[in-house]
């Protein structure tokens, strides 16, 4: 199968790679070696968005767990990407076009669906695939997606019709009524003032959308409010959700590979906490601060799932990510030290205890808890960290 893989791109002119239907690479020509720095071997039988790390200009993932590319593939439909970055086996970043042609292998014995994947260093050609999702990415940076494009709303004129749209994301396939968005858009305002400038902002934002190739039932109006409805669009936030609720059962019924799999992929979303530019305004802080609980929890199970498959590494890494984040969070400090003394460096681990003994100290003058105590007490003995079996999984 390989050599039928490697066939079908060995003589093009462009760099080109083949995928299957589990998003692994297949075949890698040498115009691809030549462009992002990796081999043929380096490259077959990884992960595609894990190899690419592809985004748009204007910052958003273009590889993620519902990447229309691959949502095109299933489709049988072609594919195309006007701009984009790829990151270089070096660590730059390589600024390209992609295009994709599916091949559907209906009776060829042995060889599955494959869809070829065509890279330039150049600008190529648009082309518009069928299936256009508008995808709003919520997470480190508001940003919209659509057919492989970024939309640049920074140059709206109505600034506030951007806001608008974020206030129906946070609400999203719920009703928000004309009341909730005067309270939030303009709260300085009298009723009479404030509705209409709502009429004008929602005519402006439905045009924008319209200009930019998104249907006109994306919001729907019902009587006095607006709904966006969750049919019309693609969110980061829902998806990582329901990547973290995935991982989480496989974590549950004791597969531990796969869950990590579901994880590495939510965490590749979240990008940085929901509408982090819209820091003081209240109506999304609440959603905000849910969403990083949730990303904290999945860290935390991230480090149970290395720990027990005995990747300490893998998991002291994600605990000084989560620390990064909330650096008074206890479990994460006890499973860190943990870790370090079964990755052996119970010197680190000491050095970790005494960090965290002097962070809680400053910011809520009060001293480890005592499991912590006792496994620092466990460390200075030479003793080894808790056992597997109480370690907890649900």
């Amino acid at each position: 199968m390989k050599s039928y893989e490697s066939t079908l791109i060995k003589f093009s002119s462009d760099a080109a790679f083949v995928i299957s239907a589990e998003r692994r690479i297949t075949a890698w020509n040498e115009m691809a070696e030549r462009l992002l720095g990796f081999t043929a071997a380096e490259a077959i039988g990884r992960d595609c968005g894990d190899l690419l790390h592809a985004t748009l200009p204007g910052g958003e993932p273009l590889c993620h767990t519902d990447c229309d590319v691959f949502n095109c593939f299933a489709g049988c439909r072609p594919y195309g990407v006007p701009s984009c970055l790829l990151e270089h086996r070096n660590g730059d970043w390589v600024a390209a076009s992609m295009a994709s042609i599916a091949l559907p292998q209906k009776g060829i014995p042995g060889v599955q669906d494959l869809a070829i994947i065509f890279l330039r260093d150049v600008a190529a050609s648009k082309l518009v695939p069928a299936h256009q999702t508008l995808q709003i990415f919520t997470l480190g940076g508001f940003g919209m997606v659509l057919a492989g494009q970024s939309i640049d709303f920074g140059k709206w004129k109505r600034k506030r019709a951007v806001t608008l749209l974020k206030l129906l994301v946070t609400q999203l396939d719920r009703s928000v009524h004309r009341e909730r968005l005067l309270d939030c858009l303009w709260p300085d305002v009298n009723e009479k003032q404030g509705w209409g400038r709502l009429k004008v902002t929602m005519y402006y934002l439905r045009n924008e959308l319209r200009a930019n190739g998104i249907s006109d039932d994306v919001i729907k109006t019902i009587g006095s409010a607006y709904v966006l409805k969750r049919s019309a669009v693609w969110v980061d936030a829902q998806s990582f959700e329901r990547l973290f609720e995935k991982g989480r059962e496989q974590q549950k019924q004791g597969q531990l590979d796969d869950a990590l799999v579901l994880y590495i992929e939510a965490e590749h979303l979240y990008r940085g906490d929901y509408f982090e530019e819209e820091i003081f305004e209240d109506w999304c802080a609440e959603e905000r601060e849910r969403l990083r609980e949730l990303y904290l929890e999945m860290l935390t199970r991230m480090t149970q799932c290395y720990s027990h498959l005995g990747k300490y590494t893998e998991s002291i890494q994600i605990c000084r990510k989560a620390l990064v984040m909330d650096q008074c969070r206890e479990s994460t400090h006890f499973a860190l030290m943990d870790n370090l003394v079964r990755n052996g460096h119970p010197e680190l681990a000491l050095a970790q205890y005494r960090q965290c003994e002097q962070i809680l100290a400053r910011e809520f003058g009060i001293a480890p808890l005592k499991k912590i105590q006792r496994l620092y007490e466990q460390i200075v003995k030479g003793e080894k960290g808790i056992p597997d079996s109480e370690k907890h999984f649900g």
